[in-house]
């Protein structure tokens, strides 16, 4: 990293620092970012663009204070793929759109009663086997894409793992875009990459946009899905506040970097991209970096945007072979899924308990086996009807779960 250091402490001494520090943030989060659109059927470059402008809209709502990059979000993903599929891109548009309304009115929640509430109907109980789901219901999805060439598949899958397990420093902080990059230079020698969409792309687009339409049975399907990510979010923002070393729980506030969060959401969704959420990869290199100026964040923002109108970036991307992705994802939706496991054992859930084994089990079993509820126009179906389901049993059978970890107020 090219920074002068002062008692172990960045200098940032000139712009040009800021830049080159901002511009490995973005490469940090670049691989999970364009893999989300591509997955979903979305132009990447819109979520290049979105991500960009969400991360700025997110800095303008917490006062420039809190060091985060927003990216697309994986928990987004099947409910996407699955309500294109009822509804189309459009109407799923506007359900996303109301991902973003509901983040705003559970940063009001916590401003007026603080975290508890949301503890209380939400707790591990319920989020840990949505997450669970969220990773199990694409594992279909993977094998299907990543068995167009086990070859490649493969490759980009075993490169992913050797960068998580074996590498040190900001190496290991990019196994998705290592993983794409190697896969990708094993395509062109295998001869699977055409070049022709590179080669007609204009240097200056305007990414593919795509308007929202109202649709009210897509936004009865997405609104449940948005907890998990609401919870994920609170735990983030207890994770980089202790890598600043700052309460930003505190100042701006949960409900401010929620609020941040919705709207930046709720914005990808009116341009037609996939909904942001903080990135975990960001956090990780500034912990290494000890780069925690939010300046340097929102140069890569900007950076993002940059990308997002450079046409031949979103040809080179659409050109990656279906294996590649499906290699990654064999190792993403499946760490997914871990992610709910150790949400679980984090809390010190107890699977002694009957009451436990019960929402557990009856959680996954409505999500991974695809139930629906219907009544007229309007349906509601696998991780949204999970989460539902999760949250009901939780109220009504007696006694409680534990609180997710990192997520008691202080």
């Amino acid at each position: 990293m090219i920074l002068s250091q002062e008692n172990g402490a960045p200098n940032f001494d000139s712009p040009a620092k800021r830049i080159i520090v901002g511009i490995q943030f973005l490469f940090v989060a670049f691989g999970a970012t364009v893999l989300v659109p591509l997955l979903v059927g979305i132009d990447p470059a819109v979520a290049l663009f979105t991500a960009g402008i969400g991360t700025l809209i997110f800095h303008l709502i917490t006062k420039g204070k809190v060091p985060v990059f927003l990216g697309s979000s994986f928990a987004f993903i099947a409910p996407i793929v699955a309500a294109t599929e009822l509804y189309g891109l459009p109407g799923t548009l506007s359900g996303l759109i109301a991902v973003g309304l509901v983040y705003g009115i559970v940063s009001g929640i916590i401003k007026i009663w603080g975290l508890r509430v949301i503890e209380k109907i939400f707790p591990a109980i319920v989020v840990g086997p949505v997450i669970m789901i969220i990773g199990l219901s694409l594992a279909p999805v993977a094998v299907n894409m990543a068995k167009t060439n086990w070859i490649i598949s493969s490759v980009a899958l075993l490169t992913a793992v050797l960068i998580v397990v074996y590498t040190k420093g900001m190496l290991k902080l990019i196994p998705v875009f290592m993983g794409i990059v190697v896969g990708y230079v094993l395509s062109i020698i295998l001869g699977e990459v055409d070049f022709t969409v590179i080669k007609e792309a204009s240097w200056i687009a305007l990414p593919e946009f795509v308007r929202p339409e109202l649709n009210w049975s897509a936004i009865l399907y997405m609104i449940p899905v948005a907890f998990a990510p609401i919870i994920e979010h609170v735990g983030d923002m207890y994770a980089i506040g202790g890598v600043a070393n700052k309460k930003f729980v505190k100042d701006p506030g949960l409900h401010r970097t929620l609020l941040g969060d919705g709207v930046a959401t709720a914005f990808a969704g009116f341009f037609g991209g996939p909904p942001n959420t903080t990135y975990s990869e960001v956090t990780g290199a500034i912990a290494l970096t000890k780069v925690t100026d939010p300046r340097v964040l929102r140069i890569a923002a900007i950076t993002a945007v940059v990308f997002s109108v450079i046409g031949k970036v979103s040809a080179f991307l659409k050109t990656i072979p279906q294996a590649v992705l499906g290699g990654i994802m064999l190792l993403l939706f499946g760490m997914i899924a871990g992610i709910g496991i150790k949400t679980l054992i984090e809390a010190k859930t107890d699977f002694t308990k009957t009451r436990n084994q019960v929402i557990i089990s009856i959680v996954l079993t409505v999500g991974i086996g695809g139930a629906q509820v219907s009544y007229g126009n309007f349906s509601l179906a696998g991780i949204g009807l999970a989460s539902l389901v999760g949250v009901i049993l939780n109220l009504i059978l007696p006694d409680s779960s534990k609180p997710i970890k990192g997520s008691k107020e202080s």
